[in-house]
């Protein structure tokens, strides 16, 4: 039988569990442990990371895991690289679960970057106000650039932060266009900075910065070594019902 292995902490993680769960397939859900209240799981859980490529392999081999799925945030690079590593090490079926890519539309402002500090880079030095829409991870990053306004939107109330002029939303949506129109007016911000995350849950306020004429600082995706890659729960259920198994799915 069958043993898959989820690799979560997305919406869409979340809900192939609930698919998978109520198929009755032989699942475990692990999560990464940065989010201080994670949502339960129908799944049997684990928090906390594997202890790279080699433990990952291992827990692999000791759990019988035959299937991976990583479905990991698009910006875990490691993570989903350890998951390549490891998979390939044990002969393991593995596919991703992740978001289709945002596309720039008409009307859209956006600068390209590759990384974290490129973004602040592209802030310059003239004083801005920024709605900083990348997590809690990677602020260090723009406390180099203490002249900005920054305005966060956060998962968890995240303690001190290292940018002196600041200000934490704790927020876990779902966002609307309208909503984020209405945030960025009320902080009147200039410059939005957003990862490619992708998806449809973080998307509003892209559209906002659109109708509001505000350039958009895009962090493009890391470069990820070579995988199969679907973008929805049912294109997942596929290739678990012909990547070895016996499901009826």
């Amino acid at each position: 039988m069958p043993h898959l292995l989820i690799l979560g902490g997305t919406t869409e993680a979340s809900a192939l569990a609930k698919i998978v769960y109520e198929q009755g397939i032989a699942a475990t859900f692990s999560y990464a442990g940065r989010v201080a209240a994670p949502k339960a799981q129908p799944l049997p859980t684990r928090v906390g990371g594997f202890g790279g490529v080699e433990g990952l392999t291992r827990y692999i081999r000791d759990n019988g895991i035959t299937h991976v799925v990583d479905a990991t945030h698009p910006f875990a690079a490691q993570m989903s690289a350890n998951a390549v590593a490891a998979c390939a090490a044990t002969g393991t079926q593995l596919v991703a679960l992740t978001r289709a890519p945002w596309v720039p539309e008409v009307g859209d402002n956006w600068i390209h970057v590759n990384d974290i500090g490129a973004a602040a880079e592209a802030l310059g030095g003239d004083r801005k106000r920024v709605f900083l829409a990348i997590g809690r991870m990677h602020l260090d990053d723009f406390a180099r650039l203490p002249q900005h306004f920054y305005l966060l939107r956060l998962v968890d109330q995240p303690g001190p932060l290292p940018l002196p002029d600041a200000q934490a939303i704790v927020d876990t949506g779902p966002f609307t266009v309208e909503g984020d129109r209405a945030l960025m007016e009320d902080y009147a911000i200039d410059i939005v900075v957003s990862k490619n995350a992708g998806g449809t849950g973080a998307r509003a306020k892209l559209e906002a910065a659109r109708a509001l004429g505000l350039p958009v600082v895009m962090i493009d995706r890391p470069d990820l070594p070579d995988r199969m890659e679907v973008h929805d729960v049912d294109a997942v259920m596929t290739w678990l019902a012909h990547a070895g198994t016996d499901l009826g799915v």
